[in-house]
């Protein structure tokens, strides 16, 4: 009888109470592999790549949305509300879905690599894509759902490694969670064979030797300590892997013009792109843009829901060198042009500002806008605000004329408040609508975004980072302002000293890497926390620190259930 070899893109029992999906078809005989193993590996690898697709939407949201450049205009039923709450559940369907595929993708590579051995370049190129694969997903399940690495990793838990589908299934034994290290490790020893069987480079679509090299860089950052006890040997090896994609010379920046168009490039067209997960059109159908990335962050042409907005937070810090005025077209940091206010039509002159909230015993509980209709004749400005019927009038007193900056002394907490003079943001609720786009527009097409996981942009700054914490500055300083200078043009920084270095490279980091689902896993890495004050219906006061244990996703209950009997899949504790 024929023999059937099946390729299951398995979650095996482990994932979804044995529901194993088996792309691109239900099986594929032996002989075909045999007969023509490039042809069928590139089926095969379709499979694995088209589980991506729905694993990029959840690591997207579960890394963005825990962490400080977004703010979400009240709560929501849906999952993903608890990432930006802090509300950690194992019983949450988005992070089943990027535990389920992430897995798949193992299981799919694993048994590709099972299967087939070694022989012609062509054929071990697809097999490097097999290794990319199984190591990105590796790194990707361990920074959610392990501890950052300075803490403990010989210890603390990382995640399963179970390289292919069981041959067993009947008597089915799984292991337990591997440490965080030998998570670490796996995708590491993936990665350096993906990198040295990749022999083509078939663009940012597709595993290459490059992204290989990128995502180790990115690694080995995550491993090289926190600013205050930095490893100097993974610093040095994050900045080996971050040269070697630069020395490439497959990608280059883009000039300052077409960065500020970034979002709209399609990857195969964009030089700056390394790896990403890449969508189409196709996939979307009428509405179905409203449940992409981009469409919880902008309505455009009717399409996306619109209820997340650019944190004041993330304003301020683009504001940090000078105003971007966007309701004049003068933008001063290029990555504001991924932030579309959303101005009333009706011209309405306003003080804005942002003031504190107190509850009834006096103790701040949050913060808001204000909006407050203004006058301005020259130096002079008045702005009137309206509480429950009473209308106060407020004489300004001018901080930058010609940045438009002024501040008010505000009579009911009697605190001075700094703010700009512009036109009227539309309101959701009471908050300005700072339409995020960096997620949207790709190829035009309204919220169609093709999820980034590696750009070269990110080399130069985990060079920076790196260099730093080895003590090299003038290497850090010179990988830094390669980024910031491409933003803005002739304000790179001057110095980079032990006293300076962190702040800086941080800074860049947040607003060159926003919306890529990288800075929760920044602050907490490097043993800093996080903290959200600005308006929005999060804790505002809030300090969550990098030993809390939120800080790490709950492993899915429905994985844990399906555990076969004999084995165990230990959850996170749910308390520190």
């Amino acid at each position: 009888m024929k023999k059937i070899i099946a390729f299951m893109i398995a979650a095996s029992c482990i994932f979804t109470a044995c529901d194993i999906d088996r792309f691109p078809s239900t099986s594929m005989a032996a002989e075909n592999v045999t007969s023509d193993p490039v042809g069928s590996l590139d089926i095969l690898l379709t499979g694995a790549y088209s589980q991506m697709k729905d694993w990029s939407d959840v690591m997207h949201r579960c890394g963005e949305y825990a962490g400080d450049n977004m703010m979400i205009r009240g709560s929501s039923t849906d999952a993903f509300f608890q990432f930006i709450s802090y509300a950690r559940t194992p019983n949450n369907g988005r992070l089943n879905t990027f535990w389920n595929n992430s897995y798949k993708v193992i299981a799919q590579t694993s048994n590709i690599l099972k299967m087939v051995p070694e022989s012609s370049p062509e054929l071990n190129s697809k097999l490097g894509e097999c290794y990319f694969l199984r190591g990105l997903m590796y790194f990707y399940l361990c920074r959610a759902y392990g501890r950052p690495y300075y803490q403990n990793p010989e210890k603390n838990l990382g995640v399963p490694i179970v390289n292919g589908t069981p041959e067993d299934l009947s008597n089915l034994v799984l292991p337990d969670r591997s440490t965080v290290k030998d998570t670490y490790e796996q995708a590491i020893n993936d990665l350096k064979k993906a990198a040295d069987l990749l022999s083509t480079n078939r663009g940012p679509a597709y595993a290459s030797k490059e992204a290989a090299w990128a995502v180790l860089s990115r690694i080995y950052l995550y491993m090289s300590g926190s600013w205050d006890a930095p490893n100097a040997e993974y610093a040095r090896l994050s900045i080996e892997y971050a040269d070697k994609v630069i020395s490439s010379g497959i990608y280059s920046l883009l000039n300052r013009a077409d960065f500020m168009k970034y979002n709209t490039f399609e990857p195969e067209s964009n030089k700056e792109s390394i790896f990403v997960v890449k969508r189409m059109a196709s996939e979307f159908v009428d509405y179905d843009h409203y449940y992409g990335i981009g469409g919880m962050y902008a309505n455009i042409g009717g399409m996306g829901w619109g209820e997340m907005y650019a944190s004041a937070k993330y304003i301020a810090l683009l504001d940090e060198t000078g105003r971007n005025d966007w309701r004049n077209d003068k933008i001063v940091d290029a990555r504001a042009a991924f932030i579309e206010p959303q101005y009333a039509e009706a011209e309405q002159p306003v003080f804005r500002f942002i003031k504190n909230v107190y509850n009834a015993q006096n103790v701040q509980t949050n913060f808001n806008y204000v909006q407050a209709d203004v006058k301005v004749n020259g130096n002079t400005a008045t702005c009137e605000e309206v509480i429950s019927g009473v209308t106060t009038t407020y004489t300004l007193k001018p901080v930058d004329l010609e940045q438009g900056i002024w501040s008010i002394d505000y009579t009911p907490d009697g605190k001075t408040y700094t703010g700009y003079i512009d036109q009227y943001i539309t309101l959701n609720r009471v908050y300005p609508m700072f339409y995020i786009v960096k997620c949207s527009r790709e190829g035009e097409e309204s919220h169609l975004h093709s999820p980034i996981i590696a750009r070269l942009a990110e080399m130069y700054l985990n060079k920076a980072e790196a260099a730093a914490k080895t003590g090299d500055y003038a290497t850090a300083l010179a990988a830094l302002n390669i980024v910031r200078e491409r933003s803005l043009p002739g304000k790179g920084y001057s110095s980079l000293t032990a006293a300076n270095a962190e702040a800086r490279i941080e800074k860049e980091r947040t607003l060159e890497l926003a919306y890529q689902a990288e800075r929760s896993y920044d602050v907490y890495r490097n043993g800093r926390s996080l903290t959200r004050l600005y308006p929005g219906p999060h804790n505002a006061m809030e300090e969550v620190l990098p030993t809390d244990y939120r800080v790490v996703y709950y492993i899915p209950q429905n994985a844990i259930d399906a555990y076969p009997d004999g084995s165990t899949l230990t959850q996170n504790p749910t308390s520190n």
